[in-house]
This record gives structure tokens, sequence and C-alpha cells, in this order.
């Protein structure tokens, strides 16, 4: 796995680096560094909703407002560009990615928009409204406070205010078919709930690693509760059948591994609900595990998928 990311990586390199315009400037931006392209950091971003976040605003090194832009809103910002600033010292490597699917044509032009995770992030990402799934009576109820869940106010953050200011700020096509919401774990779990939630917003949901298993603690007995609990509230509220793209995938490595009994059911919840394989796709990762390592050396098909040129 290690020799394959490190091909990948210095494949990514090497694209940019003959693009010419895609040039390795590691220009200083505040918290985080990128490789390539420019990165604008709003500290504190601030909200009537939601506590304020961090919000990261990468474009590619040849954005011009002559252009317009799709965009890719992604979760858990921190750990999108720059390892050196990363927790576990992992990223993304978003910039290069991005960078060499644009200069080879595969992609439409777009910017992306990290959000900064906080402190309380399960809670940020799980909605009550899948809580309420939960069978009356049930002791997993008693333990957790559903008011503490509140992804519905972070998607209102997102698609209130910062995108309003995204889209005045910066040259973007802002119809839903150009804008896409990411991200991994349970920003797998936030991705898939924003595109039911907001069908008429996001055009395109990357669900990476999703954490189908729900279990937000070390409890994996609870873990078919959780995880019948989101398939129920897919049941009532997918968006409309191919009126949006969907992507979702998973390892069989690390925590990962939790997700195989689980994944595969709704996968057949899009399959019975007629859902075609250009609007819905779900892929497994033999020996990749759940970190920014594996996600990196993937990313390029779920942005191929969301954003292709055809």
């Amino acid at each position: 796995m290690k020799k394959r990311n490190f091909l990948l990586n210095t494949l990514t390199l090497f694209l940019c680096l003959m693009a010419g315009s895609c040039s390795q400037t590691k220009k200083q931006t505040g918290e985080q560094q990128v490789d390539f392209g420019k990165l604008d950091i709003y500290k504190a971003f601030p909200s009537q909703h939601f506590t304020p976040r961090d919000v990261l605003v990468w474009t590619p090194e040849e954005y011009n407002k002559q252009q317009k832009y799709a965009v890719v809103y992604m979760h858990d910002g921190q750990m999108l560009f720059d390892k050196r600033t990363s927790w576990n010292k992992q990223s993304w490597n978003v910039d290069s990615v991005a960078c060499a699917l644009q200069k080879q044509g595969k992609v439409k032009p777009f910017i992306v928009v990290g959000i900064n995770n906080g402190p309380s992030r399960p809670y940020d990402y799980v909605s009550k409204k899948i809580l309420d799934y939960i069978p009356e009576g049930d002791t997993l109820l008693a333990k957790h406070n559903k008011e503490l869940y509140v992804a519905d106010n972070y998607l209102k953050y997102l698609v209130e205010e910062v995108k309003p200011f995204i889209d005045s700020h910066y040259s973007t096509l802002s119809d839903k078919e150009n804008t896409i919401v990411m991200g991994s774990s349970l920003g797998g779990v936030i991705s898939l709930y924003a595109i039911c939630e907001y069908p008429d917003v996001f055009g395109g949901a990357g669900c990476i690693s999703t954490h189908s298993s729900m279990i937000l603690e070390n409890a994996p007995q609870e873990a078919p509760i959780w995880a019948k609990s989101l398939r129920d509230y897919l049941s009532d509220h997918m968006p409309p059948v191919n009126g949006n793209k969907i992507y979702m995938d998973r390892g069989d490595q690390t925590i990962d591994a939790a997700y195989i009994p689980f994944q595969p059911l709704i996968d057949q919840q899009f399959t019975e609900m007629g859902w075609d394989a250009t609007h819905f796709r779900t892929l497994v990762f033999p020996g990749a595990a759940h970190d920014e390592i594996s996600w990196e050396a993937r990313l390029h098909i779920p942005l191929t998928f969301l954003l292709g040129e055809e």
C-alpha cells in the first residue's frame, strides 16, 4: 500500500509540474500551506446558526474571474491540504489531486471549500432526525440527548451562510449541478444527509468510507440499531431517484472493516429504489484503511464521477 501511494503521489506531482501553470509554489497561507494553487482562509467564519469555524477556499493556479467554477464543499477542513498541520500528520492532498484532474481535462474546473470541524464533531455531523428512527424505549436512546445532535444547524451554516459568501466572492456556478458536498467517515454520513435534506442545493455527494455502522463510541453491539436508524431515515428522505449523483465507498481494514455488514444494505436500498449506475456508485477497496492516505489514493474516483466532463 505504501509503495502504491508513493507512486500515485509521484505521478500526481509529475502531471501538475508538466502542466506548467500548476507549479509547486508552497505558498504560505495561514495555518495550512498548499503545493498547488492558492488557499484563502477565513478565520472563525461567523454564523447565526452554528459555532463559527474556519473556512478554507482553494482555487487552482489558473483561477480567473472570466471563468465560472463548480464548487466542492468538504468537511474536516483541517485534514484536506497540509499533513504538517493535521493531528495525525496525514492529509488528503486535495490541491495536488484537484490540480492533476483539472489539467488532464477529466473534470470541469472547480474550487474546493473546506469547513473545519470542532471538538463536538460527532454531534455536528449527525442529525437528531436520524435518532428519531431509533425505537422509543430502546436503551440506546436513553444514553443520548438528541438535542446535542446539531447537524441541521451545521448544514444551515453551510447552505445559508457559507455558500452565499462563496458565490458572491468567487466566480462560481451556483446551481445544484455544480455544487458538490463531500467527506469521509461521519463526514460521509453528513454528506449523504445533506443531499437528502437539500437535493436542490447539492447535485452530488461524495461519501468516502461512510460511517454506515453509525456507532459513536466503542460499543459495537449498538451498531445494528444505529445503522438501521440511518437506513430508515434514507427510506423516507432519499432525493428523487436519479435526480442527483451519489458516490459511496469503503475499505476493509481498520475502522472500515466495521462497515462490511452495513454498507451493502444501503447499496441495496438504492438499487431497489431504481438508482442507476450513472447516478449512484458504490465501491469497495480491498486493503484500504480508514485514513487520509487511503482517501487521497482514491479521491480522483469520486471527483471524476461527480464532476467528470462527458
